[in-house]
């Protein structure tokens, strides 16, 4: 495989971005994690790279419902970067996900969830004209979309414990980097819960969402269904099948160990070619030895 260990894994998001876990000394993780939550401001800001732009939080997420505790406490955020917040009449969309190896696939899925609540302002209204208006004269001058899309990204653990192997082949902060450049993002939340409970969803620092998205998917060999919360809150939505459902991890890296396979043959008929090659070669130098020495011998 691309990776044949689990030493790119993160263990704890949080612990990691504040130097207490991670490889080195102490100054050394001190120092990654600097650098690490620059990276993070630098990715989360706007098209002008000067001001923020995705809203980015970690969670911590709430203990599960017990007889002894039937309402625990709801999910802790973190504010790492705080962007542009969701505005008067957005709908607020969720969506998760591993992302790893970030490719055509989730940028086809997160577009086609922009698309679907795009077409239904169109129905109640939010392009006429009167609608902007209002939205200009309300704020500072300026319009925006009807629609404010989070992403919730799975810590390295999570996606292991569902796709075994050495997934994810990139680990939580490498895979939340390439979500946060994503253009149809406006929030990107760190170790998100595989399973989003109802008091994760109802506890979003924006507000209970309108909608949950999911897209089509065929390498998590999931056991039961992560969505029911939402299913229940009557807020799920699927996004069907498209050109580019298959482009993931796992049919990517399947791929390269085709190619692989294909390189080694060819490289083995290559080696067995150039060894006949040799063979004869060496039998026709001998031969022609022979031949010099019995010529020689005649002439003597």
């Amino acid at each position: 495989m691309l990776l044949c260990t689990k030493n790119h894994f993160i263990r704890s998001f949080t612990r990691t971005l504040s130097g207490e876990e991670g490889p080195g000394s102490a100054d050394e993780r001190t120092s990654l994690a600097k650098e690490m939550n620059q990276r993070i401001r630098d990715y989360a800001s706007d098209e002008t790279g000067l001001r923020p732009g995705v809203v980015v939080l970690s969670c911590t997420e709430a203990e599960t419902p017990s007889k002894d505790e039937p309402n625990p406490a709801p999910t802790k955020y973190t504010t790492m970067v705080d962007g542009v917040r969701s505005k008067a009449g957005q709908k607020i969309v969720y969506v998760d996900g591993g992302f790893d190896l970030f490719s055509s696939g989730h940028i086809e899925f997160l577009r086609q969830v922009v698309n679907a609540e795009e077409a239904l302002a169109y129905q109640t209204g939010w392009y006429e004209a009167s609608a902007t208006r209002q939205r200009r004269a309300s704020g500072d001058g300026s319009d925006y979309g009807p629609i404010y899309l989070i992403a919730g990204v799975h810590d390295d653990e999570v996606i292991n414990h569902w796709k075994g192997v050495n997934y994810p082949i990139m680990n939580i902060f490498e895979r939340g980097l390439c979500v946060l450049q994503c253009r149809y993002i406006q929030s990107v939340i760190f170790s998100a819960p595989f399973t989003p409970s109802k008091i994760f969803l109802s506890n979003l620092p924006f507000g209970a969402p309108h909608a949950v998205y999911h897209g089509p998917t065929s390498f998590m060999p999931v056991t039961y269904d992560p969505y029911i919360a939402a299913k229940d809150m009557g807020i799920y939505k699927e996004i069907g099948n498209h050109a580019f459902q298959n482009v993931n991890a796992g049919e990517i890296v399947q791929r390269i160990l085709r190619s692989r396979q294909l390189y080694e043959e060819r490289q083995k008929k290559k080696g067995e070619k150039g060894i006949g090659e040799g063979v004869r070669r060496r039998e026709e130098m001998e031969e022609q030895a022979a031949a010099l020495q019995k010529e020689r011998s005649v002439n003597r």
